[in-house]
């Protein structure tokens, strides 16, 4: 009874540092951004490069955190199934969701550019991850997301960067010229969120930040994989499930806020932009870091991703828009995907 007790009291408390530093992790990257952007501004920074940049990856912190204290702790199988089930919840709960309360509509620059280059990462992701050097020096399968492929991945995202700048500063002054408002972009989303605080608040705010999301993501992986060994499950799904879930929570909750508000036109870019940062930022931080080790259940994750983007892109190119019945399609896939994973774990969809 003792030893059952104590058992149930350390698990009690891994789930309670869980919860401590989901919390940490989201207030932390709003402070560390809020900070960050106020000293650019202050340093003259534009405000576009700002947004698309530190305001745009606050999104991705949470997730970079916990990928990369995985990779530093020794539990790099969260890194990767943290990644593939956050975008999947992005894609399939957050935008289902929004859609069941209004119609999402979505821009031209996100069909044409943003949305098949998501797509495009993810299929990289599964390229990257089977294939590499070995320690002989060839190259072939390796099952392995190495430094090589972290590094590939930075520059990526770097070059997705100033495309998205370089577009941005180009429909801005095509607008200028023409005397014709331009449509919103997700560049003037991002920009509007840059305010200007006092210096002094602003380190207060950034040192906070980093300390909040360091501590938040150790805590996050020290209880999610405590748990899975308590509950004997392996820390890929604890990555899929619980820390996708609680990464992806602040772009759940200002989505649903949105959709009540009916102000979700940029709810699909909001949601593709995060997705390609979760992979190139945060997946090439924490391969770049330590080598993720890819397994057969990762791959097949990766693929379920592939085939949701192209089911919501065929709804987004038909009608240029996501309806509520689209929407239900979506959350429903989801809950399926969800009950898939844990009957994989179980044994009854075994692999190998």
């Amino acid at each position: 009874m003792a030893t059952l007790s104590a058992i149930t009291s350390s698990l009690i408390f891994k789930i309670i540092l869980l919860i401590v530093g989901f919390v940490l992790l989201i207030k932390g990257a709003d402070f560390f951004v809020e900070g960050s952007s106020s000293v650019a501004k202050k340093l003259k920074v534009p405000p576009l490069i700002i947004g698309m940049t530190i305001v745009a990856m606050g999104t991705s912190l949470p997730e970079a955190a916990v990928s990369v204290s995985a990779s530093m702790n020794d539990a790099n199988s969260l890194a990767v199934s943290n990644v593939v089930g956050s975008n999947i919840f992005n894609l399939m709960m957050v935008l289902g969701i929004c859609a069941l309360f209004n119609k999402l509509k979505v821009g031209k620059d996100v069909l044409r550019r943003d949305y098949p280059f998501s797509i495009i990462c993810a299929l990289l992701m599964i390229f990257l991850g089977v294939f590499g050097f070995k320690e002989d020096g060839s190259y072939g399968m390796n099952w392995e997301m190495d430094r090589l492929a972290g590094i590939i991945y930075l520059v990526l995202f770097v070059c997705f960067i100033t495309i998205l700048i370089i577009s941005a500063m180009k429909a801005r002054k095509k607008a200028q010229e023409t005397g014709v408002a331009a449509e919103r972009s997700l560049a003037d989303e991002m920009e509007d969120e840059v305010a200007e605080i006092p210096v002094w608040k602003s380190i207060i705010y950034i040192v906070l930040g980093a300390v909040a999301i360091k501590f938040g993501g150790d805590w996050v992986v020290d209880g999610a994989v405590a748990i899975a060994e308590r509950i004997g499950v392996s820390d890929t799904i604890i990555g899929l499930t619980i820390c996708a879930v609680g990464t992806s929570l602040p772009e759940l909750v200002t989505s649903i806020v949105a959709a009540r508000k009916n102000q979700l036109d940029m709810a699909i870019g909001n949601v593709v932009g995060s997705n390609v940062f979760n992979i190139l930022f945060v997946l090439g931080i924490a391969a770049t870091i330590s080598p993720i080790p890819f397994a057969i259940e990762n791959i097949i994750d990766i693929c379920v991703l592939i085939a949701f983007s192209v089911l919501i892109y065929i709804f987004c190119i038909t009608k240029k828009s996501i309806n509520k019945v689209e929407g239900g399609i979506m959350v429903a896939l989801y809950v399926i995907f969800m009950v898939y994973v844990c009957l994989r774990e179980t044994g009854m969809f075994a692999i190998g």
